[in-house]
Formats: structure tokens, C-alpha cells, sequence
């Protein structure tokens, strides 16, 4: 009886060796992958951080001036006139400040229970 106890724990502690080995070799394999996906990363950083580099100097306007004056004919490109801007003058008035005579009326007449809509309505000759 020991003795097939004995191989029987024999047997398990060899199926627990080899699923310790395999699961070494899975976060081992988990592990280069990640070493892979930072260095991936690293990689992209650098190169987003040379686009923005490359993007900083090509919007400059002195960088961009020569373009549009060599190809200013074919683009019918102008600078920008003051006027299309607009004026003050153009914008509209501040509304004039409500009637608070008018709007205390309203409001002791709604609290009166008095309807102005339905008033108005009947003025009308609306139902």
C-alpha cells in the first residue's frame, strides 16, 4: 500500500515539475513580450516626437511664406485685409432691460390665478 502511495505521489510531483516549467516558460514568454511592446513604444515616442519637431518648423511663417508667394498666382491666395474681420459697429446692441413694471404684473396676476395666455387667446378668438 506505501508503495503505491509512494508512486502515486512520485507521478503528481512529476505532473507539478512540469507544470511549474511550463508556466516558467509562459511568464518568461509574457515577460519578452512586454521587453518588446516597451522598446516598440520607446520607438514610437521618439518618432511622435520628431513628427512634432518636423511639424513645429514646417508652420512657422517663415518657413511658410516663400511656399505661398512662389505659388501665390496658382492658389489666388491674399493676406488677410482688416475688413474681413468686421467692426464693432456691426455687432448687435445689448437688449434693452426688461420692463420690471411689466414683469411684476405678470407675476402678481399668475399668482391671482389669472391666465395672460389664455387671455390673449380669447382676445384673439382662439379656443
Amino acid at each position: 500500500m506505501i508503495r503505491n502511495l509512494n508512486i502515486i505521489l512520485i507521478l503528481v510531483s512529476a505532473v507539478m515539475l512540469a507544470g511549474v516549467y511550463s508556466l516558467k516558460f509562459s511568464i518568461e514568454n509574457t515577460a519578452s513580450e512586454r521587453t518588446a511592446l516597451i522598446a516598440l513604444i520607446d520607438s514610437q515616442e521618439g518618432q511622435l516626437s520628431i513628427l512634432k519637431a518636423d511639424e513645429a518648423v514646417l508652420t512657422q511663417p517663415g518657413h511658410i511664406e516663400p511656399i505661398i508667394k512662389r505659388h501665390q498666382a496658382s492658389l489666388a491666395v491674399e493676406p488677410v485685409r482688416q475688413e474681413q474681420f468686421g467692426a464693432f459697429e456691426d455687432l448687435p446692441m445689448r437688449p434693452a432691460k426688461p420692463n420690471s413694471d411689466a414683469m411684476n404684473a405678470l407675476f402678481q396676476s399668475l399668482e391671482e390665478g389669472v391666465d395672460p395666455i389664455a387671455a390673449i387667446l380669447e382676445l384673439e378668438g382662439i379656443e
